[in-house]
């Protein structure tokens, strides 16, 4: 063997694993985010004494957008991993909506739990 050629195993590098980050779909967080802003406009329109301004349709930044995603993908991911916990713990293998209304409990988002039953009755 040449000089320089030889191979060693501190040397030989393992094939690196690819991280694989999911994304949430942005045209359904865009929508998502542009209807809030919609009902938040509405109501504060209501209780302004002004009637004017219209109907002004709220933009985002590329960069507000990635945020809005990156942060719903990451809420998703920590409440199915508390809902997960919770399942452990009980001795179950399948993560029931009764797991994640409590996942949210601790999660200190209780405001949350009600609007997501009426959701999931309705």
């Amino acid at each position: 063997m040449a000089k320089g050629t030889e191979s060693t195993p501190a040397t030989t590098a393992a094939p690196a694993t690819a991280v694989v980050v999911e994304e949430l779909p942005r045209t359904i967080v865009r929508r998502v985010v542009k209807d809030k802003l919609a009902q938040l406009s509405s109501s504060s329109r209501k209780i302004s004494k002004s009637g004017e301004g219209g109907d002004v349709e709220m933009m985002l930044h590329k960069d507000a957008l990635l945020a809005f995603s990156e942060s719903a993908r990451i809420f998703i991911h920590y409440l199915s991993a508390t809902a997960n916990d919770i399942c452990k713990e009980s001795n179950r293998q399948t993560i029931s909506a009764e797991d994640v209304f409590k996942a949210i409990e601790d999660m200190e988002f209780p405001e949350f739990i009600q609007p997501l039953r009426a959701s999931l009755e309705g």
